[in-house]
Order: C-alpha cells, then sequence, then structure tokens
C-alpha cells in the first residue's frame, strides 16, 4: 500500500458514519454468573432491532449495557461513536412496566416531565410542562396529562411512558419488553406509533420483545441471544427454526414463526 493509500484510508475509517450502537465483545458477570458471553453486533443508523432469547438470556442487562447502567466485565459498548452513557439526552427508554409502582401519587404529565429533567420534578416549570403536553399529544394521550397515573389502564400508562421517552426527541429509542400488560389493540398501537416516529425522525429503535411474530413483523434486525449471540441479520434468515431451538434450548418443539 503506498502512503497515499494508506493516509486516504485512514480518513475515510475516520469520517465513517459510527453504527447507532456498536457492542463489542461484551461479558458481563454478577458474581460468579455469566450473564452475557462475548457479544457483539453492529447497528446502523435507522434500524429496528427485536432483541430475542428465552428469559434469563442477558437481554434486559444488554439494553442497560447499552444504557450506560451496566458496565461489561470486558468489552464495550458504543451509541454513535460515543461510549454508552456519555449522551442519555439523545436515549429514550421505556422499562419494563410491570416494575412500576401504581400507587406512586403522580400524574401523567409529571412522568413525561422526568424524560426530560431525567428525575422527579418538585415543581414543573411551563416550558417543562409544554414539552410534556406536546409529546402527550404525539402519542394520542393528551386527555391524560392530569390524570393519576394509578387511574390509568395499561395501555394508557403505556403510551405515557412512550411520551417520557420521546419527549426529547432521541435518536435512539430502547424498549425492554414494551407490549408486556397491555392488550393485543394497545400493542397494535405501540407499534404504530413506534414506526411513524421512527418514519419521521429517522431514529434507530431496538427493544426487547418474547413475541416473535411482533419481531418479524416490525424488527429488520433480529438478535437472539441466549447470554451469546446465536443470530444477528434479517428476520427471515434469523427467525428459523435451527437458531432458535439452539438459542431456547427446545428439544422436539416447533416455534410458531410466521412468514
Amino acid at each position: 500500500m503506498t502512503a497515499l493509500a494508506g493516509a486516504t484510508g485512514a480518513r475515510s475509517a475516520a469520517t465513517a458514519t459510527p453504527p447507532a450502537l456498536h457492542v463489542h465483545d461484551v461479558t458481563v458477570r454478577y458474581g460468579e454468573a455469566e450473564v452475557l458471553q462475548r457479544v457483539s453486533f453492529d447497528l446502523e443508523t435507522g434500524a429496528f432491532l427485536a432483541i430475542v432469547g428465552p428469559n434469563g438470556s442477558g437481554k434486559s442487562t444488554l439494553v442497560k449495557v447499552a444504557l450506560g447502567l451496566v458496565r461489561p466485565t470486558r468489552g464495550h459498548a458504543a451509541l454513535f461513536g460515543k461510549d454508552a452513557g456519555a449522551h442519555p439526552e439523545r436515549i429514550g427508554y421505556v422499562p419494563q412496566l410491570k416494575t412500576f409502582d401504581r400507587t406512586f401519587p403522580a400524574t401523567s404529565v409529571e412522568l413525561v416531565v422526568t424524560g426530560v429533567r431525567r428525575r422527579w420534578p418538585v415543581r414543573a416549570t411551563r416550558s417543562e410542562r409544554d414539552l410534556a403536553h406536546a409529546a402527550l399529544d404525539d402519542v394520542g394521550a393528551g386527555r391524560l396529562a392530569d390524570r393519576a397515573l394509578s387511574k390509568l389502564s395499561g395501555g394508557e400508562l403505556q403510551r405515557v411512558y412512550l411520551a417520557r421517552a420521546l419527549v426529547r426527541r432521541p435518536a435512539i429509542v430502547l424498549l425492554d419488553e414494551p407490549a408486556t400488560g397491555v392488550d393485543f389493540l394497545a400493542e397494535h398501537d405501540l407499534y404504530d406509533l413506534l414506526e411513524r416516529y421512527q418514519g419521521e425522525s429517522g431514529a434507530t429503535i431496538a427493544m426487547v420483545t418474547h413475541d416473535l411474530a411482533a419481531a418479524r413483523y416490525h424488527a429488520n434486525r433480529v438478535l437472539v441471544i441466549n447470554r451469546r449471540v446465536h443470530g444477528y441479520g434479517l428476520p427471515e434468515d434469523v427467525l428459523c427454526e435451527p437458531c432458535l431451538q439452539e438459542a431456547f434450548g427446545h428439544v422436539g418443539h416447533t416455534h410458531a414463526v410466521a412468514f
């Protein structure tokens, strides 16, 4: 290689657009338990990723690594070329709703304001409330703004959480089992809202799901994991019986994968 070619190649590498999510050789241990084992993949900007695997396979831990909440034992993760957790304002996050205390005395608009402040407000400013109301309107939940969280249905609460995740117009949205606790219609609305936001903003979406049909229908990339990567790529390539049997460990059981 000539010196000029080498310099050109170095400049090209330096100016190449980094992936939205870069996970390299990530291993996570909690004591003696190895939750993730040398997980590596790159997710391009604007993709819709479904992360699937059995219970206890490390899916939620992987999301926490991407959020910067869990530091890998080895390896690293980056969002848009920056260390995970370096720019939380670029991330929207929808946690598993089953961990939420529905008796917490707060309203929908106050929950959405936490997506602006990243803490519970003692008193929200006018500009924060305006942003929260606009986000609730965007997800079709404007009428819920002043309703107590304890009075919301599962589908309504999911809309409020989505408004909280989208209030700062994030470049990447991470969702951990977003359809947990909601009915079929609410789940359908959730995916419509996500796809509309992605179409308008060009955002990247990554969600943990147990629903293989939802992964096949809504995602254009699928990651199958059970501590380590068992498959990553297009849904039609990854959601196949050999790959799923390897990850889920079922013997003599056929997965219903609709194509």
